[in-house]
């Protein structure tokens, strides 16, 4: 039988694409475990093994004033006391690799919007990790998910338009990437159980 690790990851960056801008923050927490029967076991994101953060160096001058305002961190203090990519990442992969091997599962990254998401840190990944653990297609995004199983369109799977119930209590985008993580492990494991509670 084949287990599926379920990590939320979320990012702040100082930009909109990888490569000509910069992850700030990178956030994530182990979410949930699934099984070929398809059993979901929901993890605590608040265990300390189960999270992971950093606040990371620029690894360019380009960025664009207004997303990093969003970020809520200031580019000078960044230069200064942000992680080395060449030291964090490395150091994320190996977390993911510990948490697969301690559940004998496969990493899968989820987020909401994943496109976003998982280009920022596959770039970061294979850029200053030299690999992913997520390989190239072991990703889950929520956004679509819930458009195909409630059956909306894209444009409106939207979070002020799913049930409260689905979300949970900790959703928020305070754009702190560890607590956003964390705020869509509640929506991911509804996902995931959509069927348990909506058939």
């Amino acid at each position: 039988m084949t287990r599926e690790l379920y990590l939320c990851v979320d990012v702040e960056p100082d930009g909109h694409v990888p490569g000509t801008s910069s992850i700030v923050s990178l956030g994530a927490c182990a979410a949930a475990l699934r099984d070929d029967g398809g059993r979901v076991d929901r993890l605590d994101p608040d265990a300390e093994q189960h999270a992971f953060y950093a606040v990371l160096r620029p690894i360019t001058d380009r960025y664009i004033e207004k997303a990093l305002r969003v970020t809520g961190f200031d580019r000078a203090a960044l230069e200064r006391d942000g992680r080395a990519p060449e030291q964090a990442l490395p150091e994320f992969a190996a977390w993911i690799d510990d948490l697969a091997a301690e559940h004998d599962a496969q990493p899968v990254l989820a987020a909401y919007p994943l496109g976003f998401v998982w280009s920022f840190t596959q770039y970061y990944l294979h850029e200053f990790a030299g690999r992913s653990p997520f390989g190239q297609s072991a990703h889950y995004d929520m956004k679509s998910a819930y458009a195909a199983l409630a059956d909306s369109a894209v444009r409106d799977a939207i979070k002020r338009r799913m049930p409260s119930a689905l979300l949970g209590a900790k959703d928020s985008k305070t754009h702190h990437a560890l607590d956003d993580a964390k705020g869509h492990v509640d929506l991911l494991v509804g996902l995931l159980r959509w069927h348990e509670r909506y058939r």
